[in-house]
């Protein structure tokens, strides 16, 4: 009962991460990527010193292409972002910054300006129907589920929470972006996926609880509060909602510190948003149903 008695507290908590993240995103941006906005991404490796990053985009400035961003990426490797490429282009930038240095080029990817927005809209629309299909089947479990909050509240409950624990490592991920030179990607709309389905799966878990205890003691005739009854979920499940998350952090850690530098900054949202998500399921999902329960009884 302690969550429940000092829900407060969490609420505030959860009030701080919140605003911290808002305020991230709004000072740092979300800067997109060429999946989003067009452009070519070529990844230089170079077998001796890397040189200064000033010193590349001088030699790619040889080559008339606008706006160059130029950032490490990796061990003895640079980042190469432009406007989309020729295979002209393409080749001019390698020999520019092949003069004076021996460099392989590790990958290469060109995305056209059309097929960016498209996939821009294709992102949104993706998230926007997990979203609802998450919210019906809610709402079709719990259909029989009608005191002291009916069957749409826990929908609508797990979709504040949805909100909630994406927006939290949308802004972690914005202040990466700022100091390390990361951009939003495919991959992190792949994260942003996953955890809506990890964070949904580990709040239906609690929530199921309680509606079997809600049906055992309406069944029984046993006189419980709702306070009562959610406590004893959390309490419950909870045991289960850290080994899970446990073991998800274990293997994200494994692919921050073993795995390639293309997957570590997915593999840095996930981990923020797992924390987030098992804090979530157990301190603020469960316990958020009191209020509401008390604005229905009103």
């Amino acid at each position: 009962m302690y969550i429940v008695n000092h829900r407060g507290l969490f609420f505030w908590i959860t009030g701080l991460l919140l605003a911290a993240a808002l305020g991230a995103i709004f000072t740092f941006g979300l800067p997109l990527g060429i999946d989003f906005t067009g452009g070519s991404l070529m990844q230089v490796g170079y077998t001796g010193t890397v040189p200064p990053l000033a010193t590349i985009e001088k030699q790619v400035a040889v080559v008339p292409l606008g706006a160059v961003s130029v950032r490490a990426s990796g061990n003895n490797a640079v980042s190469i972002r432009t406007r989309t490429l020729s295979e002209t282009e393409h080749e001019a930038v390698l020999a520019a910054i092949s003069a004076n240095a021996s460099t392989t080029e590790l990958s290469y990817t060109s995305v056209g300006p059309a097929l960016g927005s498209q996939f821009t809209s294709k992102a949104i629309w993706a998230i926007f129907a997990v979203i609802l299909v998450i919210v019906l089947y809610i709402a079709f479990a719990f259909r029989k589920v009608s005191r002291p909050v009916p069957g749409w509240g826990y929908g609508l409950t797990v979709v504040v929470m949805l909100a909630i624990d994406l927006i939290v490592p949308a802004g972690f991920y914005a202040a990466l972006c700022h100091y390390t030179g990361a951009q939003v990607d495919s991959l992190f709309i792949v994260a942003m996926l996953a955890l809506l389905g990890y964070v949904v799966n580990d709040i239906i878990v609690i929530f199921d609880r309680i509606r079997e205890h809600l049906a055992r003691n309406e069944k029984t005739g046993l006189k419980e509060s709702f306070e009562e009854t959610i406590g004893k979920s959390i309490n419950e499940t909870m045991r289960r909602s850290i080994n899970t998350a446990l073991t998800v952090v274990l293997a994200l850690l494994a692919l921050i510190y073993f795995g390639a530098p293309a997957t570590r900054d997915f593999a840095l949202v996930m981990l923020v948003g797992v924390a987030v998500g098992t804090f979530s399921s157990i301190a603020r999902s469960a316990p958020l149903l009191i209020p509401i329960a008390k604005w229905f009884e009103k």
